[in-house]
């Protein structure tokens, strides 16, 4: 009797548990979503808030059924036959994709050393991938402009060493954009790779060299397939918020930076074309999730397979 109360108790208990980020998610993420989403389909008006909306459920059955038949897809049709949202789409998919190459090139290595370092050196290590975090991002962005800038101390350092004659025209430019994106989110690849490769099993590698396997052929057929994880979780957690990233191509990118955080922004507050604004941050949702939803669900499907 008092096995099944206690496991009564921890079905309960196991479900409050489950239930808790469920609830947050629900609160913090649906029904935000679900409010923009509602938005979206608005139309613009000169009022506060600047929309008038096509569902209102405080207005009534009668009168929400009345709008509902206007409903329309307007303002995502408007997205994709104006060239300036398409390129903007495409370019912030370009750099995301490219800084999340570049990322992982630099961190991989950085993780490499990190994980094969004596283990009374690791905390040490680890601390300093983690201690840019306890800056705020806004000023170590800015810091990138007295960097980069044409009177910079990369240049004041470049022209002092007599390397180059006249200064480079860094800030400004899609390098510096590349530049910021790869400084602020380089910590997030190289965290999750040092977890997948601190735990991986040394001997291994020790057994492929006693079979006379070259080091370079021992990383590609062993230490980089058992890093796949790592990889993949450290590339969304860059690819996916470089792709709306806002504050480090308004503050290094020039006028001709074009991406999709910075349009939005554009829409929102100088514009103040929320329906359109709400749209253009619906597709970019939809671009980011469904992917990875069917990456995860492919790969969930090979390893029930492989079972």
């Amino acid at each position: 009797m008092s096995g099944a109360t206690e496991s009564r108790s921890g079905f309960s208990l196991g479900s409050l548990v489950v239930l808790v980020p469920y609830l947050w998610l629900l609160a913090f993420f649906l029904a935000p979503f679900l409010i923009v989403f509602k938005i979206s389909f608005s139309e613009v008006a000169i009022a506060q808030p600047p929309y008038r909306p096509v569902f209102d459920i405080f207005e009534g059955f009668a009168a929400t059924w009345q709008k509902a038949q206007e409903f329309s897809f307007e303002n995502y049709t408007f997205l994709f036959t104006d060239d300036l949202y398409v390129r903007a789409y495409l370019q912030s998919l370009q750099v995301a994709g490219i800084s999340t190459f570049l990322v992982l090139l630099i961190g991989y290595p950085i993780a490499y050393g990190m994980a094969r370092a004596p283990k009374q050196w690791r905390p040490m290590l680890l601390m300093l991938v983690i201690l840019p975090f306890w800056t705020s991002f806004l000023i170590r962005v800015y810091a990138w402009i007295g960097i980069l800038k044409r009177e910079g101390l990369l240049n004041l350092a470049l022209t002092s060493m007599g390397i180059i004659d006249e200064p480079l025209i860094i800030h400004n430019t899609m390098t510096a954009v590349y530049i910021g994106i790869i400084y602020s989110y380089l910590p997030f690849m190289v965290l999750p790779l040092y977890a997948a490769l601190e735990k991986m099993d040394n001997s291994l590698l020790e057994a492929a060299a006693d079979l006379g396997c070259p080091p370079l052929k021992a990383f590609w057929t062993i230490t980089f397939p058992l890093s796949l994880p790592g990889v993949i979780a450290g590339c969304f957690l860059v690819f996916i918020p470089a792709v709306g990233e806002f504050v480090i191509p308004d503050l290094l990118g020039g006028s001709d930076t074009l991406m999709i955080g910075r349009t939005l922004w554009n829409e929102f507050f100088s514009n103040r074309d929320w329906p359109v604004s709400s749209a253009v941050a619906v597709i970019l949702l939809a671009i980011l999730v469904i992917p990875i939803v069917l990456f995860q669900n492919a790969q969930q499907r090979a390893q029930e397979r492989e079972r």
